[in-house]
C-alpha cells in the first residue's frame, strides 16, 4: 500500500489496542446481502454473468436464493446467538424487497454500502460517477432508514484511483475495501476522516465457494483464524470479519454447521461480538490519538 494513502506501521510496534471489557478480539459478522441484475448491462471491462448470452438464469438464480430463503435461515441463526450484524449491503435490496429492510431494522443491524446493484463495477469509473454512485448511496440510505449511512465498501471490491479520497469527500468514516491489516487504522485522504475497518477476503464463503470446498473447511478456518488472533489478542487487541453470503452458507446443509461455529467462537471469555462501526467508534474514542502520535514520530524518525 502506497504510503501516503495508508501509513506503514507493524502492528507489534504500535502503541496497544485495548477493546471493551479487557476483550481480546472484536468480532463481527459481515452478511453480503446483494442485488444482481437480470440482465445487466456490460461493465466496461467485465461482463457481470460470465455464462453468456443473458440471461444467465443459473447465476442470478443462485443469488436470489438468497434474499429469498438464505437470509430468513441466518436471522434465525444469528438471532440465536445475540449476533447484531453489519450488512454489506447493496442498496438496491432496501429499495426492492421492503421485507428485507423490515427484518434487519427490526434486529438494529447497521448497513455500510456496497453500491447500488453488485452487478455494477466501478472499475474506469470517471471521478464525477463514482461520487455521483456514492451520494446516491447514502440518499438511499438516508430516505429508507433516516440515519446517515457511514461504511463504504466497493460493489464487487471494484475501485478506483479516487475511491478513497471520495468516501472522504462524500462522508463515510470508515471503509472495507483494504484487507491489510487486523486493526482499523487511518486512510490518508485529502478530504474527510476516513479509517479502514478490517474486512476479510480469506474468512469469506464466496471465496471457498469458488474454490470448490465446502462448508467443514469454511468452519475450520474459522476456528483456526480465531485461535491465532485469539492468543494474538492478550497482547494487542485484533478484529476478526466473517464474510458471508446468504446465498451458499444459509443453504440447508451448511447453516446448522455455521451456526454451531459461532457459538464455539463466542463461548470464550474475551470476544466483543460487535459491529463495524461500533469498532470504529472505539477506536477513533480510545485509540486514534495514539496510533497518530506513533505515526508521526515514525515519519520523523525514517523521514
Amino acid at each position: 500500500m502506497e504510503p501516503e494513502i495508508i501509513p506503514y506501521s507493524p502492528i507489534l510496534h504500535r502503541p496497544r489496542l485495548a477493546w471493551p471489557n479487557g476483550a481480546r478480539v472484536a468480532l463481527w459478522v459481515c452478511p453480503n446481502i446483494e442485488h444482481y441484475e437480470y440482465l445487466p448491462a456490460f461493465q466496461r471491462t467485465r461482463d457481470p454473468w460470465p455464462r453468456s448470452p443473458h440471461p444467465d438464469v443459473l447465476g442470478y438464480s443462485i443469488r436470489d436464493y438468497g434474499n429469498r430463503v438464505g437470509l430468513w435461515r441466518l436471522f434465525a441463526a444469528t438471532d440465536s446467538l445475540g449476533i447484531k450484524c453489519t450488512v454489506s449491503l447493496s442498496m438496491s435490496v432496501i429499495q426492492h424487497y421492503p421485507k428485507i429492510l423490515e427484518a434487519m431494522e427490526s434486529r438494529g443491524w447497521e448497513y455500510m454500502s456496497h453500491g447500488i446493484y453488485n452487478t455494477r463495477y466501478h472499475w474506469d469509473f470517471s471521478e464525477a460517477e463514482e461520487r455521483a454512485a456514492m451520494l446516491e448511496s447514502r440518499e438511499i440510505h438516508r430516505r429508507m432508514t433516516g440515519r446517515e449511512q457511514r461504511g463504504w465498501f466497493s460493489p464487487a471490491a471494484t475501485n478506483t484511483h479516487r475511491t478513497f479520497d471520495l468516501c472522504g469527500e462524500t462522508g463515510f468514516d470508515y471503509v472495507c475495501d483494504l484487507y491489510h491489516d487486523d486493526q482499523p487504522f487511518p486512510v490518508r485522504t485529502q478530504t474527510g476522516d476516513l479509517i479502514s475497518v478490517p474486512y476479510s477476503m480469506d474468512l469469506n464463503d464466496v471465496i471457498i465457494w469458488r474454490r470448490g470446498e465446502e462448508i467443514e473447511s469454511f468452519c475450520q478456518q474459522i476456528r483456526d483464524h480465531f485461535a491465532t488472533v485469539y492468543a494474538e489478542g492478550a497482547v494487542q487487541g485484533r478484529v476478526m470479519c466473517i464474510a458471508v453470503h446468504p446465498f451458499w452458507v444459509a443453504q440447508p446443509h451448511r447453516i446448522r454447521q455455521f451456526q454451531a461455529v459461532l457459538e464455539e467462537l463466542l463461548s470464550h471469555p474475551g470476544v466483543w461480538a460487535t459491529t463495524a462501526g461500533e469498532i470504529a467508534d472505539h477506536w477513533r474514542a480510545t485509540h486514534r490519538d495514539a496510533i497518530e502520535a506513533h505515526i508521526a514520530a515514525r515519519s520523523a524518525i525514517h523521514g
